[in-house]
């Protein structure tokens, strides 16, 4: 294994119109109650990851309605490395509760890549 700044696939989040519908639609389909309900995020665990909905917002500007979430341990390490290979910023670093951080950038060919510090992150055994 190479030392990548990058620790794995954490957390996809899906974009949706109707945040109450979509949690009821997915606490269906996966069989889970959310563990995180707010009207700006809901968040699943499912086998240990996290699937997070969150509200469009409707600005006029095209975005994608997927976004996943790789873990890194240094996330302004992380940010600063994609930015000097040639991504630009979307999000910078930005903490959304506890030690939890989360950043953006668009890679060469506009792909939406995001990056996650979560120490209280573990894969399953």
């Amino acid at each position: 294994m190479t030392n990548s700044k990058f620790l794995g696939l954490r957390t996809t989040i899906y974009l949706v119109d109707d945040v109450v519908t979509a949690k009821t639609w997915y606490s269906q389909v996966f069989g889970v109650e959310p563990y995180f309900d707010e009207p700006f995020y809901i968040g699943f665990n499912i086998g240990g990851y996290e699937l997070g909905l969150q509200p469009q917002q409707n600005t006029g500007v095209k975005v994608p309605t997927v976004l996943s979430y790789w873990g890194v341990e240094d996330i302004h390490t992380a940010f600063d490395s994609l930015i000097a290979a040639g991504a630009r910023a979307h999000e910078e670093p930005t903490n959304v509760g506890g030690e939890l951080m989360v950043a953006t950038v668009f890679d060469p060919w506009d792909n939406l890549i995001g990056i996650i510090y979560n120490p209280y992150f573990s894969i399953p055994d």
